[in-house]
């Protein structure tokens, strides 16, 4: 399975993996229609990363390759959270999160 990759505006070390388009599809995709209203909001603005293959045997850094392609095949995303050591719950919020 081939799946698209994008960062988030909002958060550091936060990313979407998406199916990737067709080429006849890819000219205005918006991989942020694959998510819940909530999360859109959260996750901010969409910056492409890469394009990726998937398949059971591939190694993956921070998750297991299996949980994304289930979620990728069941809810058409998978979201990437920051690992809980990069999280300082000191921080100053980001501009767009504050009040939420």
């Amino acid at each position: 399975m081939y799946c698209s990759i994008y960062k988030s505006s909002k958060k550091d070390e936060m990313y979407l993996y998406v199916i990737r388009p067709n080429e006849s599809e890819a000219e205005g995709f918006d991989p942020l229609l694959v998510l819940p209203e909530a999360v859109r909001g959260a996750f901010g603005r969409a910056t492409f990363v890469m394009d990726l293959e998937l398949h059971a045997e591939r190694k993956l850094a921070r998750v297991n390759v299996l949980h994304v392609l289930d979620s990728l095949e069941t809810k058409g995303f998978f979201l990437q959270m920051p690992p809980e050591g990069l999280i300082n719950p000191n921080a100053v919020e980001p501009e767009g999160l504050r009040g939420a």
